[in-house]
């Protein structure tokens, strides 16, 4: 991490404050996901990724990236963010949605800063932190407040582990790829597969014709997905990740659910009761906790 005089540099600064976007971006769109998940999901999800890739590669390209061919292992890796972190935590809160209360799955991401801040830096070869461990509990507290408790039987439990299992994944498994493809290579790869990987399953489960049941604002949802919470979050997320670690990026995610919150309330929804603001200052009492200089 550079430094100057002790004080995080600007390279750093501007990592934490595009993890934080990528983090709102994402809080921010799960009405558009909700809005997705009334039409073919499947197809939906495979066309946001395939836009997504196509966007990324022309972004490269105008930039003057080359893409590098993932080699040996590095396809596992990739195969496994796109296959975790993308198919299987998209159907997962799709299935768990049917059988849990939403706060059950939102407890499920909320619980994800204090893990990687453990393995996050054994998988870069450092010691964790104490003091990033204790602000991930705090962020997490924090969140768990913000989204509440729901009621849910065992097959909710069970979607919502596997929910906060792909959440640690997506995150966990870029960690040996970043250094070679960095946040754009790593963005790019994980799209497409995800694209083909969406694209078998909605042609298996949901056929062709799923393309036309597609409605206007399916199609606004996957516009705001692929450019929003793909395009944008993906690259501002992984380049986080790469600069200041797995383990302190992991703080971050504690403003998912608060723009979620926050979006639900400019879209009409009820106030935020006492608990939530409650939440929410524990949230940014944490991220200052584990921001501050030592």
């Amino acid at each position: 991490m550079h430094t100057q005089g002790g004080r995080p540099g600007p390279a750093t600064a501007q990592a934490v404050a595009g993890g934080a976007v990528a983090q709102v971006l994402v809080g921010a769109g799960v009405a558009a996901s909700a809005t997705l998940l009334r039409g073919p999901y499947l197809v939906g999800e495979s066309i946001r990724y395939a836009a997504a890739s196509a966007v990324l590669t022309g972004v490269g390209a105008a930039s003057g990236q080359r893409l590098r061919l993932p080699r040996g292992a590095e396809w596992l890796w990739l195969a496994g963010i796109a296959t975790l972190g993308l198919l299987l935590f998209n159907v997962a809160l799709v299935r768990g949605s049917a059988s849990a209360a939403p706060a059950a799955l939102g407890v499920a991401v909320a619980c994800v800063p204090p893990v990687l801040s453990l393995v996050g830096p054994l998988m870069e070869r450092r010691a964790p932190s104490a003091r990033i461990l204790i602000a991930a509990l705090m962020v997490t507290a924090g969140s768990v407040a913000v989204v509440g408790f729901g009621h849910t039987g065992p097959a909710g439990v069970a979607w919502a582990v596997v929910v906060f299992a792909c959440e640690v994944a997506f995150t966990l498994l870029a960690v040996p790829v970043l250094g070679r493809h960095r946040a754009w290579g790593v963005s790019v790869h994980a799209t497409w597969m995800g694209a083909v990987g969406f694209g078998v399953l909605g042609f298996a489960f949901e056929g062709p014709s799923g393309f036309a049941m597609l409605s206007a604002s399916d199609w606004a949802a996957i516009a705001y997905l692929a450019a929003g919470t793909t395009v944008t979050a993906f690259l501002l997320w992984y380049s986080c990740v790469s600069r200041i670690g797995a383990a302190k990026a992991g703080l971050l995610t504690g403003m998912a659910p608060v723009a979620a919150a926050v979006t639900g309330v400019i879209l009409g929804g009820p106030a935020p009761s006492v608990s939530v603001v409650a939440g929410i200052s524990v949230v940014v009492g944490g991220l200052a906790f584990g921001f501050a200089r030592k």
